[in-house]
């Protein structure tokens, strides 16, 4: 394996929207990256084509006009193969590293012990992504030059926003593998459980999703992850909600393009972003009484 960040990947991520903010809804977009560079597809048993079965494909695309309404965005350039930011440095597969490993011990979910951890290292049903196992310091410089910059540069303008509103609201923006079968939902929507967010911000963009008549789901199978859980602290007034989309909806068949949907998924995502912030804006007026 290459021991060096990829040098043809930068810059990392991006913010998106206007210079200063005008809305308390930030948007995450974590893992819609596409810059793999040549040593990243090197190291790489897969090709291209199928590492990109890790993205949310285009859903940096289908902000657009939650962005041009006001919304600011952090979106990641590298992709998900890179790194995973929706994970916790500490979810990674030891077994998947070569010692010496970073200081800070793994502590292996099971979806990372499955392949799908800080690092991906597997494929369900295609197999190793990588030609050999990962290097500790390799892991480690990711870790540093990635994924807590992206946290920290989310963090600041969740606090940004904070400051200027007196609340902040993340939406983290995802899509799913096409779920077929009656009864699946195609939209899901999670808040932790309960704990990222409070429930008017949930009722808000359930409201929304359900007007759309397409099946919702809440928490189940996704309920959110690091970035939700990092982040989300309805305590100190910041609250993070998470947003899963069936590919399906907004891709063409072979889920690579934009299909005929899109226009209306992007047309949705804008209407859950505008009702977050109405009911942000509601809040704060209230507690400011």
């Amino acid at each position: 394996m290459a021991d060096r960040l990829p040098d043809d990947v930068e810059p990392f991520f991006r913010r998106v929207g206007p210079d200063r903010l005008v809305s308390p809804l930030i948007l995450s977009v974590p893992h819609a990256g596409r810059s793999y560079g040549e040593a990243l597809l090197a190291d790489a048993r897969l090709p291209e084509s199928q590492l990109m079965l890790l993205e949310d494909r285009l859903v940096d695309r289908l902000i657009w006009r939650a962005v041009a309404n006001g919304a600011t965005a952090l979106i990641a350039e590298t992709p998900r193969a890179l790194i995973d930011l929706n994970r916790d440095e500490q979810d990674m597969d030891p077994l998947a590293v070569a010692p010496p490993h970073p200081e800070t011990p793994f502590q292996p979910s099971p979806r990372a012990r499955s392949g799908l951890g800080l690092v991906p290292t597997r494929l369900s049903g295609i197999g190793a992504i990588w030609r050999g196992r990962l290097r500790g310091a390799e892991v480690q410089r990711r870790i540093t030059a990635v994924h807590r910059p992206y946290h920290a540069a989310l963090a600041a303008l969740l606090a940004e926003a904070k400051r200027q509103f007196g609340i902040a609201i993340l939406l983290d923006c995802h899509s799913m593998p096409p779920r077929y079968g009656s009864g699946r939902a195609g939209l899901v929507l999670g808040d932790r459980h309960g704990t990222s967010a409070d429930s008017a911000f949930r009722d808000a963009a359930l409201g929304v999703l359900n007007a759309s008549g397409h099946k919702v789901a809440l928490n189940q199978p996704y309920a959110g992850g690091h970035i939700t859980a990092m982040h989300g602290r309805p305590e100190n007034g910041v609250h993070a909600v998470q947003i899963e989309i069936d590919r399906s909806l907004y891709l063409d068949a072979a889920l690579v393009e934009a299909g005929e949907g899109f226009d209306a998924v992007s047309h949705l995502i804008a209407a859950v972003a505008e009702a977050l912030v109405e009911t942000a804006l509601g809040a704060h007026l209230l507690a400011a009484e």
